[in-house]
């Protein structure tokens, strides 16, 4: 059985947005119950308003079937487009202030998701890959963009919201805050099961978290999309020395 033949590419057309919005609504309407009022049941495309200002990043897996290739997306927003969106997607959670007055170059990401069958491999490496490949082309010095935990149950997340904020925390020039402040030092760190935390912490925020990422001040439970948002930051000249080269090959 041939295995999977990834490859990376910015949306094209209005095709390539309709498959990453249909596997965005694969992943966050019908599987972990999201909404919103672009949302549409009928084609099973999970859009909204900030969509036509985004860069739409696509891992396509060249094996499956013409037309069902679309595994991963990404969205990509340069400094830049804010201009011309008005903000920042992640200007309605958090304040983005301390970024906007930075002077370095920043990128916003979001709406990251995986085809369920290729989570646990090598798929988010390749994703990772091609959006590397965008922070090196664009010059990008500072990435930034909410991730989710999966309920609003803040209480639940306790142990792992709490753990991001004593250990990860995002030093003061990058440290954006949650506009609808929900505390996320909900425990002390010494009565934190560190091993449990993390174990319940996404995927996609433990990927961050080596890469070097820092999360912002508070979180934002986000009741209609059905998550628990956190706002993470990365500064690419900051990135730990392992992953480092992941953000640099394409300079070389």
């Amino acid at each position: 059985m041939t295995g999977p033949i990834f490859a990376t590419a910015l949306a094209e057309g209005p095709e390539d947005l309709a498959a990453a919005q249909r596997l965005r609504y694969e992943v966050f309407v019908a599987e972990l119950g999201g909404d919103g009022p672009l949302v549409d049941h009928a084609a099973r495309r999970e859009a909204d308003a900030f969509d036509p200002y985004f860069d739409h990043l696509l891992l396509r897996d060249l094996a499956r079937p013409e037309g069902d290739r679309v595994v991963g997306v990404y969205r990509l927003m340069p400094q830049p487009r804010r201009a011309v969106a008005g903000r920042f997607y992640s200007e309605d959670e958090y304040d983005l202030t301390p970024l906007l007055t930075s002077g370095k170059r920043v990128l916003e990401l979001g709406r990251s998701c995986l085809h369920a069958e290729y989570r646990g491999g090598t798929a988010m490496m390749h994703l990772w890959q091609g959006l590397a490949d965008y922070v090196a082309r664009h010059g990008i010095e500072v990435l930034f963009g909410v991730a989710s935990f999966h309920g609003t149950d803040v209480s639940s997340l306790a142990a792992p919201l709490s753990l991001l904020h004593h250990r990860h925390l995002a030093p003061p020039p990058l440290r954006v805050r949650s506009r609808a402040f929900q505390r996320m030092d909900l425990m002390p760190l010494d009565a934190i099961d560190r091993i449990a935390a993390m174990r319940a912490t996404p995927a996609l925020i433990k990927g961050y978290l080596r890469l070097g990422g820092m999360v912002g001040e508070g979180a934002y439970v986000d009741r209609a999309f059905n998550t628990t948002d956190v706002c993470l930051v990365m500064d690419t000249a900051q990135l730990n020395a392992r992953q480092a080269g992941l953000y640099t090959r394409a300079r070389a």
